[in-house]
């Protein structure tokens, strides 16, 4: 495994790659690796001759600057880990390396961008869109991996790739889940015991709107249904719960006419940020 810090290296590398016509995996994180971002990888190894992982906190896409703070780095563990997994390439810039100055150009996504995290997270995906683009540009990867847990980040990523012709393919990862149905994430081992215990209602809630929804329950009424449940626990303070249209991110009340469904949640446990999603494909 071979670990790169600079973006010189990491071209003079990949263009090794290229010319022998081996097809190249790329997943993209910021580190504080679990089961979930290990899919990821284990999904880009069975698919490509070469994986590639970038690790680094990008600081554009943090609204909050104790978050951006606080966001956990144990890069000596995440190495281990992606040892053992045999990737072939770790690319771990710092900030320095990856913007020599701030970013003048930005990434406009447009409406896709104005509802859920949108709403909350001022600059969010623009954060997001100027790393992804830079790190595709470095990578060219022939396939890249994201995870459904932040569906609104892959549904925009996808988009800007469609429109801006990036020649990748951008490739969704179901979500991996605990025992008790908690979405994997790198903000989980900031929670206690009972944080973590009072976290399993994301899910439960997301399990009553799916249940609802096989046995035909109108989408207004189980979102109710489930904001009640929410409301409840005192050790769950919801941000937004809400259906869309993952086609273009419009908030719906019905799924009877829809091919797919996401219903999307963020809130806090003991002060920490949390998002969670039922993505349904309907047809």
């Amino acid at each position: 495994m071979h670990v790169i810090g600079a973006q010189d290296a990491l071209k003079d590398a990949i263009s090794t790659f290229v010319k022998k016509g081996e097809t190249i995996g790329f997943v993209p994180t910021m580190g504080a690796l679990h089961k979930g971002h290990l899919s990821l990888v284990r999904k880009s190894m069975s698919e490509n001759d070469v994986t590639v992982v970038s690790i680094f906190v990008n600081p554009l896409q943090f609204d909050n600057e104790s978050d951006l703070t606080n966001y956990p780095r144990v890069i000596d563990e995440d190495l281990k880990l992606l040892e053992l997994e045999k990737v072939d390439i770790v690319f771990t810039p710092s900030k320095e390396e990856l913007y020599a100055e701030k970013p003048i150009v930005s990434i406009d996504f447009g409406m896709l961008a104005n509802s859920l995290e949108g709403k909350f997270r001022d600059g969010h995906f623009e954060g997001v869109g100027i790393v992804v683009s830079k790190l595709l540009h470095l990578v060219s990867p022939t396939r890249a991996y994201f995870g459904l847990k932040d569906i609104q980040q892959f549904l925009l990523i996808r988009r800007m790739c469609y429109d801006l012709s990036f020649p990748t393919e951008i490739i969704g990862v179901e979500t991996v889940r605990e025992p008790s149905g908690l979405a994997l994430s790198s903000r989980n081992t900031r929670l206690s015991e009972k944080g973590l215990s009072d976290a399993i209602i994301i899910s439960k809630g997301l399990n009553l709107i799916k249940e609802g929804i096989e046995a035909g329950e109108s989408l207004d009424a189980l979102l109710v249904r489930a904001k009640a449940i929410y409301d409840q626990n005192e050790g769950f303070t919801l941000e937004y719960l809400e259906a869309v249209d993952p086609s273009n991110l419009s908030r719906v009340d019905s799924y009877v006419n829809l091919n797919e469904l996401a219903v999307c949640i963020a809130g806090y446990v003991e002060g920490i940020r949390l998002i969670d999603n039922l993505y349904l494909r309907l047809k």
